[in-house]
């Protein structure tokens, strides 16, 4: 049995991970895509090394940001590393934001064709020129049951059908038709605590996280990356983090504008993951912060029944 925590983007999810790593002898398994990649750290809110309080933390800066981490690979990688913590005697806690990499690790998805790497460059060019409808309809003329499936704004899926269809010659739909998803060995053996903060008091944190960001040398570090020969168009610069502050360093807008635009996508996307989560089952709603003392006794008092339990 394995304990995931999650919840909106600036929750303390991993505050709460730490206290119940600590607890029950445990280690951290990163489930948040954008800290996965190396020299992204300023908008990840990665625990620094001094701040984990001696909690091995896993599958945090694995991959550079110009590689495609898709959720089939990292779902491979984080089975590996929650069997090798387990063969140490010791428990997998699992964090983070990022819903679909743990759907790709309780279900099996379809073994993807190789992807050409020239089309994520291009596809963004279209998509930062023309917008995500285009893009969409784009995706309707090639693989039109694909795209009744995706919303028109959703970037990363349309993207992803496109590139599937361009590098194989054949519809995402089609791929998927032949492999259909099933539970894996992780379905029912994963429980998730959901971190659910009074929303007014996380927009106030979200939005004060990102003044501290920027404070902190977030476009610095945007500045460094592309200089150092990352493109504006890698993978990792479309995190909300991080797009809005490339968009301004292309001159496409102000800097005010960067930070306002900001603070609403992770607005928008806080609202989001709790979507997410609603739908989900084997869920515990923890109605505070993760740094709370009161939600990290109560999430405690889980784990322990749940362990106890499922031994």
């Amino acid at each position: 049995m394995i304990i995931a925590i999650v919840g909106p983007t600036a929750s303390g999810k991993s505050d709460l991970g730490i206290a119940l790593a600590r607890r029950f002898n445990g280690e951290i398994v990163n489930c948040d895509s954008v800290q996965a990649y190396r020299g992204i750290n300023i908008a990840t809110a990665k625990v620094p090394p001094e701040q984990q309080q001696g909690i091995p933390h896993h599958l945090i800066d694995i991959v550079e940001p110009t590689y495609t981490l898709t959720a089939v690979e990292w779902a491979e990688r984080a089975r590996q590393v929650i069997e090798s913590i387990e063969a140490r005697g010791k428990r997998a806690f699992l964090v983070g934001g990022t819903g679909f990499y743990l759907k790709a690790l309780t279900m099996r998805f379809f073994d993807a064709p190789e992807i050409d790497p020239s089309l994520r460059p291009r596809l963004q060019k279209l998509l930062d020129h023309h917008g995500p409808e285009y893009l969409h309809r784009m995706l309707k003329r090639v693989d039109p049951k694909s795209a009744a499936q995706t919303e028109p704004r959703n970037r990363s899926r349309t993207t992803r059908a496109l590139e599937v269809y361009f590098s194989s010659g054949r519809p995402l739909s089609d791929w998927q038709a032949e492999a259909p998803v099933e539970p894996t060995a992780y379905f029912d053996q994963i429980f998730y605590l959901v971190l659910k903060p009074p929303r007014q008091e996380l927009y106030a944190r979200i939005n004060l996280r990102v003044d501290v960001m920027v404070q902190s040398g977030l476009l610095k570090e945007i500045e460094d990356l592309i200089a150092s020969g990352i493109p504006p168009t890698a993978k990792a610069f479309q995190a909300h983090g991080y797009k809005r502050f490339v968009e301004y360093l292309l001159g496409q807008r102000t800097l005010e504008s960067a930070i306002e635009q900001m603070k609403l996508d992770t607005r928008h996307y806080a609202k989001r993951q709790w979507t997410w989560w609603r739908a989900q089952s084997n869920t515990f709603w923890l109605d505070g912060f993760g740094f709370d003392e009161r939600i990290i006794q109560e999430a405690a008092g889980i784990v322990e029944t749940l362990f106890a339990e499922n031994p």
